[in-house]
C-alpha cells in the first residue's frame, strides 16, 4: 500500500469535495478546481474526508495512487489556504514592477522584459528585488515562477540574477593570481 496514499485527506470547513465520474472538483472560499482522475484509482468523499483507493495492485495503479492523493490534498490547501513561492533578484540595475496583469524586468538585457501572469495568479514587490507570486494552483504558482528564474538564473561568481527565497546559491572564487 502507498504510504502517501493510503492517509485520507481531511477538509477544512468550507471546501467541499464532489466527484463525478472522472472528475474531482472541489470548492472553497479562495475559487475552485478541478482534476481529471485515472480509471485506476477511486476517489470517495466520507465525512470531511477524502478517500483514495486503487482498483487492483498493477504497477500503475500502485503509482496513481499517491500521485493523485497528493494532487487532491494540494486541491483542497489551495481553495483553502493558497500558495504563494518568493523570488530574490540580486544585481545592480536588477529589478521589476507590476504592470496590470504583467510583470516587468530590468535584468541587465538591453531591453526590458515583459512577463505575462496567467489568470489566478498575483504577484506582489517589496523593494525593487523581491517578488511573491500567489495563487490557489500550486502547479501553475511554481511553474511560473521557474519561468521567472529561467529569465536569468544565478550565476556562481557574483551571485546575480533571479533567484529562490530559500535557494542556495554556491559561489566559486574567480581567477587566483599566478605568483
Amino acid at each position: 500500500m502507498s504510504r502517501v496514499g493510503k492517509l485520507p485527506v481531511d477538509l477544512p470547513q468550507g471546501v467541499t469535495v464532489k466527484v463525478d465520474g472522472s472528475v474531482v472538483r472541489v470548492e472553497g472560499q479562495k475559487g475552485s478546481l478541478e482534476q481529471s482522475i485515472r480509471p485506476e484509482v477511486t476517489v470517495e468523499v466520507l465525512d470531511k474526508q477524502v478517500v483514495v483507493g486503487r482498483v487492483d495492485d498493477s504497477k500503475p495503479a500502485k503509482s496513481f495512487h499517491g500521485l493523485y492523493r497528493k494532487l487532491i490534498s494540494n486541491m483542497v490547501t489551495g481553495v483553502s489556504e493558497g500558495f504563494s513561492k518568493t523570488l530574490v533578484i540580486n544585481g545592480v540595475g536588477y529589478r521589476v514592477e507590476v504592470k496590470g496583469q504583467n510583470l516587468l524586468f530590468n535584468l541587465g538585457y538591453s531591453n526590458p522584459i515583459e512577463y505575462p501572469l496567467e489568470d489566478g495568479l498575483s504577484a506582489a514587490v517589496e523593494g525593487n528585488n523581491r517578488l511573491t507570486i500567489s495563487g490557489i494552483d500550486r502547479e501553475k504558482v511554481g511553474q511560473t515562477c521557474a519561468e521567472i528564474r529561467s529569465l536569468r538564473p544565478p550565476e556562481p561568481y557574483k551571485g546575480k540574477g533571479v533567484r529562490y527565497e530559500n535557494e542556495h546559491v554556491r559561489r566559486k572564487i574567480g581567477k587566483a593570481g599566478i605568483k
